[in-house]
């Protein structure tokens, strides 16, 4: 299954947190999947990606911090570092539609650019699952 990984479905993953067990499922079939049609893609938007990063220099400093950035980058996940046009102007209206993060947005607007399922478990996304905007794969 082809995904987009909201921070917090790696959060959830490295702090053993309800539904990680779903985080380490997609990354070992994106990873070694049987055969290709079994292995699913996974990506991450970079503001995910950076939101991980200061989560986890609250958690145990700048030095575990980057480590588990290199693990990221390492990881079958691939990084959109570059922001598209389309994409920011997702992110806006998802931003003044619904009530969610910046980050969130961009998130949200990730999975609707690539036309895959988000992985999360904001409940602040819900909105636009129900409007039809999102494909959601919630983790709890």
């Amino acid at each position: 299954m082809d995904c987009v990984l909201d921070a917090c479905a790696l959060i959830a993953l490295f702090n053993e947190e309800e539904g990680a067990d779903i985080v380490a499922e997609l990354l070992m079939q994106a990873d070694n999947g049987v055969e290709p049609s079994v292995r699913g893609q996974l990506f991450m938007s970079g503001i995910q990606v950076m939101e991980v990063y200061y989560d986890r220099i609250y958690v145990k400093g700048v030095e575990y911090a980057d480590t588990v950035l290199e693990s990221i980058y390492a990881a079958p996940i691939t990084v959109l570092d570059n922001v598209s046009r389309d994409i920011i102007k997702d992110a806006g209206r998802f931003k003044t539609s619904y009530s969610m993060s910046l980050a969130d947005a961009f998130a949200a607007a990730t999975a609707k650019s690539l036309g895959i399922a988000l992985v999360t478990k904001d409940s602040e996304m819900k909105e636009a699952e129900e409007a039809g905007e999102l494909s959601i794969l919630w983790l709890k």
